[in-house]
């Protein structure tokens, strides 16, 4: 597990995962009342002569707004094939799930039991680049993907679900 990611969007540079995960606590702390989605996904661009994976975190308040970041992962070589590639992108998402370890989660889920009689929620999601479209490539990777992110003790979501990946992570992968 590597503590030492750094992270940015597009009002800050170079997080430390303490730096992240206490904006999203404050994030949660400003509407403890409501419910939040907390998902990770990551995507992948295959360029000339490397591949930029970008692993997005984004934590919704439900009909109210989000907060995210995101990291950039380059590697100095193509990814041809698609379950080497797919498998990267879900380990990269892994990697970063696995920093929000149970005393991390307990933290947050802390902020709104108080209110969960009033609907409060917490659900912690991981978004994989691949659909279960018959006309979909990576169609056959789904079930191993999904496997590996709910052992994390996430909610699998894949295309058209998983727009963390496929959307938010994608527009930065160029």
């Amino acid at each position: 597990m590597n503590a030492n990611l750094r992270f940015h969007n597009l009002s800050k540079k170079n997080m430390s995962f303490t730096e992240v995960f206490e904006r999203i606590e404050s994030f949660i702390k400003q509407n403890p009342q409501a419910q939040y989605r907390l998902m990770i996904g990551t995507d992948s661009q295959v360029h000339r002569k490397s591949t930029r994976f970008v692993t997005g975190i984004v934590i919704r308040r439900e009909g109210h707004g989000v907060w995210a970041c995101l990291k950039k992962h380059d590697v100095k070589r193509r990814f041809e094939h698609l379950h080497e590639k797919v498998s990267m992108e879900t380990w990269l998402t892994e990697e970063v799930a696995q920093l929000f370890t149970p005393e991390k989660q307990e933290r947050l889920y802390n902020l709104i039991l108080p209110y969960i009689d009033e609907g409060s929620s917490f659900t912690m999601e991981g978004h994989l680049d691949v659909g279960k479209g018959k006309r979909n490539k990576t169609r056959v990777y789904v079930e191993e993907m999904m496997a590996r992110l709910k052992v994390h003790g996430m909610k699998a979501r894949v295309k058209p679900d998983s727009f963390v990946a496929s959307s938010y992570a994608n527009r930065y992968t160029k």
